[in-house]
């Protein structure tokens, strides 16, 4: 279910140059498979009207395609699957809608809510942050940086989970060769991308980045 393509999402974003729909555009045309729509605070009908023109570009990159929070969205447009942060719809119950043929991905920020989340369902992988402070999410959870990541896989390992952990909140370019190091199997990155002075140009870097590191 899960390919390679899940070592580096990219979760929409905007700013005043680029909107959520081109932050995707930018992000396959860098070369990232793994597009996840986020659009907090819009109205239903703009984030399905997206979610309708994100999944087209995804399936004309051969990219896979997730929505942020929206179970009842992502089984209506035919979505590759669906993230659940921690105050979403709970991962069994998701599952229990979509079957088994979508993925889905939970957010969590401590072993403890992989334990927890684990006592009931199996997601496909798990994102987990916030790596540094970010200002792309509210209530934000306490910081992990590498240190954070390397206790959370090496207790993974010693309990036998082999569930995906991706790294995820203000992630940077300098940050991933150390942050793979850690013992995390992919990065999401968001407002990095689009910020950059040529932001295809830094999605095309980071491709290169993370699949020589995971070779």
């Amino acid at each position: 279910m899960v390919t390679d393509n899940f070592k580096l999402q990219f979760i929409t974003h905007h700013n005043a140059a680029y909107s959520y729909i081109d932050s995707a555009g930018i992000a396959l045309e860098g070369g990232c498979r793994w597009i996840q729509l986020r659009m907090k605070g819009v109205d239903d009908a703009t984030f399905e009207e997206a979610a309708i023109a994100v999944q087209k570009m995804c399936r004309d990159y051969g990219a896979t395609f997730i929505i942020d929070d929206n179970v009842a969205l992502a089984q209506r447009v035919k979505a590759d699957g669906v993230h659940l942060g921690k105050s979403d719809m709970p991962i069994y119950e998701a599952r229990r809608i979509l079957g088994q043929g979508y993925i889905i991905g939970a957010t969590v920020n401590t072993f403890d809510d992989i334990v927890e989340i684990l006592k009931s369902a199996t997601p496909d992988y798990f994102g987990c942050g916030p790596f540094r402070y970010t200002a792309t999410k509210s209530n934000l959870s306490p910081t992990l940086g590498c240190e954070g990541y390397s206790e959370i896989a090496s207790k993974m390992r010693e309990c036998g989970m082999h569930t995906p952990l991706v790294a995820i909140g203000g992630i940077t370019r300098g940050d991933i060769a150390e942050l793979l190091q850690c013992g995390v199997d992919g990065i999401a990155l968001s407002s990095t991308i689009i910020n950059a002075e040529n932001p295809q140009c830094e999605m095309s870097q980071i491709v290169a980045l993370i699949y020589t590191q995971n070779r």
